[in-house]
């Protein structure tokens, strides 16, 4: 009979404390931060400098503008519009921003408007990312096949049809770059780095512990490409799961628990308050989660069955009522999300792949004759009480089956609703 690995915390008292703690640093680390953004709307205006991230036209009553999203050298987030037609791409430019009451503690951590006056902007050299955007974007025709690739390796942002496409089709977690794409990730470059580890142990240091050695190497290099991409929140929360993860594998405890769950979310938000208002960030707590209540249920059953049923389409199912809280675009297409979420695991290496030896254009027609098929949509919100509840009803089936299959059926129902009716 197999031994069973000892807990993360082996006395719930521990673990009790260990979140007391935690707490107490985050609600610091608030009173902190609130302080700093007291400071910040109290005066009339600053002079910042700031990269361009992103810009895109708008219009309003006739007039034609820029959006511009940009980093501050002080690491806030924040849009700005301007009225001039340059073009502010790969820019930083030296603002002077006018920010107000009307920026609320939330905004402040997320990402906010502010009013500004373009003092002098200043061209940016490409850089090695710039380099590899150029060589992807380079192997494609269609612009938003270039969006598209670009976002699942860099993280970049999507072109605005092409993400109404791929919303309709229930795919943005394929293309927002998370846990999901980490993992594939992971499982690749340890598994190439294990095939050259294995001879060389075996000959010269058999000694040696490879989950250590290789899942070291394989953590660094992840991290590098975390800070390449520039940490996006879902990404960061990814990363530091695999990293805990590797490392209570490493001491032999229970790895898929929710103490581990919410052990690492607490230490997160300790440690970086703004993920406290990502949606990136919940929505991808909320899908390990479904993940860890569907193995905790389903743990008897073969690893394959598991593995290419049970996760793809029953994730889907229970992550339905969570998604329509927030995003109301709603097609039948959206179906065919768990089936696209399996192809898109041999996929994603393979296409990182093509594009490394020039051949990134050989799945383009069939992309494209994808990214067609919805044509339109209709937009229904579940109300945020029928959301929260049924996120209680799923926290209690923490302790319960019951509750765990009461909670698929409601997912199923509201499904039905949506999808049939």
């Amino acid at each position: 009979m197999q031994l069973e690995k000892p807990k993360l915390f082996p006395e719930k008292k521990t673990f009790v404390w260990v979140m007391i703690i935690l707490v107490a640093v985050i609600l610091i680390r608030l009173f902190i931060e609130y302080q700093s953004y007291q400071n910040f709307i109290s005066k009339p205006f600053y002079y910042t400098h700031a990269k361009v991230l992103t810009s895109y036209e708008k219009s309003k009553r006739g007039k034609r503008y820029q959006v511009l999203k940009l980093r501050s050298d002080e690491g806030f987030t924040f849009y700005t519009s301007s009225y001039k037609k340059d073009d502010f791409n790969h820019k930083k430019l030296r603002l002077q921003i006018f920010p107000n009451k009307g920026i609320s503690f939330k905004d402040y951590l997320g990402t906010f408007y502010v009013k500004s006056r373009i003092k002098n902007q200043e061209a940016l050299p490409l850089t090695f990312k710039d380099a590899l955007l150029q060589k992807v974007a380079s192997q494609h025709q269609e612009t938003s096949l270039q969006s598209f690739y670009n976002a699942i390796f860099f993280a970049t942002p999507l072109q605005k049809e092409l993400r109404e496409k791929i919303s309709m089709l229930g795919v943005s977690h394929l293309v927002a770059l998370s846990g999901f794409h980490l993992g594939i990730l992971w499982g690749l470059v340890y598994g190439v780095l294990l095939l050259l580890y294995k001879p060389l142990q075996q000959q010269f240091f058999p000694y040696r512990h490879a989950l250590f050695d290789v899942g070291l190497v394989a953590m660094i290099l992840l991290g590098v490409y975390l800070w390449f991409v520039d940490f996006p929140p879902s990404l960061v929360r990814s990363y530091a799961m695999v990293l805990v993860g590797w490392m209570v594998l490493l001491l032999g405890m229970e790895l898929l628990s929710f103490t581990f769950l919410t052990t690492v979310l607490t230490i997160l938000v300790a440690l970086f308050p703004s993920l406290l208002v990502s949606l990136s960030f919940w929505l991808s707590i909320a899908g390990v989660f479904y993940i860890f209540l569907l193995l905790q249920y389903t743990k008897e059953f073969n690893k394959w069955v598991i593995t290419l049923l049970f996760i793809p389409f029953g994730i889907f199912i229970l992550m339905v009522p969570v998604v329509h809280s927030i995003f109301g675009v709603t097609s039948g297409y959206q179906l065919l999300s768990p089936l696209l979420s399996l192809l898109f695991v041999p996929f994603y290496p393979l296409v990182m792949v093509l594009h490394i030896v020039g051949f990134g254009g050989v799945f383009d027609g069939a992309l494209l004759w994808l990214f067609e098929l919805p044509k339109e949509s209709v937009d229904r919100l579940l109300p945020l009480w029928a959301m929260l509840g049924y996120v209680g009803l799923s926290l209690g089936a923490i302790w319960s089956r019951k509750l765990f299959f009461v909670a698929i059926g409601l997912a199923v129902g509201y499904g039905i609703y949506l999808f049939i009716t």
